[in-house]
């Protein structure tokens, strides 16, 4: 019996880990400063999933809670129903502040890795954000478009970091926000 349950506290405890470690070989950033990543975020280009499927004018907006969580409000358009869908979310530091490593829950207890692989750290105006595994990839900015420059940059660097840059969705911005 005890066995059983240290495999069931095991496989619980690894697959809660599991979901917001970042994958294998990558380092978020450092020298990260909360404060200044605080604010609307739009997304540029993403990996499909079930979650944004059908959304466009996607953003993300991040507060700080009154308890130090950071508040997510995360809002996207779907262009099927043309309908706007909202949903809010805490995410807390995985360990220092100064490090881009975050969890996020939108449901409760479950958190899902939020990792930002990459920065302006002048201005703070684009990042690109992996989740638990490779199969999350986000590039986002300050404002609805980005610097051709600078997305191919990113792209650059997440095909060196072993993304399949090929199933990018780039996300429009076509529906003023309600």
């Amino acid at each position: 019996m005890a066995c059983k349950i240290f495999i069931i506290v095991f496989l619980v405890a690894t697959s809660i880990f599991g979901c917001t470690a970042i994958p294998e070989d990558l380092k978020p950033v450092t020298g990260f400063e909360a404060e200044r990543y605080l604010g609307k975020w739009y997304e540029i280009a993403r990996f499909d999933h079930g979650f944004e499927r059908h959304l466009n004018n996607v953003s993300a907006t991040y507060a700080r809670g009154d308890n130090g969580d950071i508040l997510v409000v995360n809002k996207g358009y779907n262009f099927k129903t043309g309908e706007w869908k909202q949903i809010e979310g805490r995410a807390r530091f995985l360990g220092s502040e100064t490090v881009g490593s975050l969890k996020v829950s939108f449901f409760g207890p479950f958190y899902g890795g939020y990792h930002i692989i990459a920065l302006d750290k002048q201005n703070y105006s684009y990042s690109m954000v992996t989740g638990p595994s490779r199969s999350y990839l986000w590039i986002l900015s300050r404002t609805t478009t980005l610097d051709d420059a600078i997305y191919a940059d990113l792209v650059t660097k997440a095909i060196g970091w072993g993304f399949d840059t090929a199933k990018l969705i780039k996300v429009e911005h076509n529906v003023p926000d309600d």
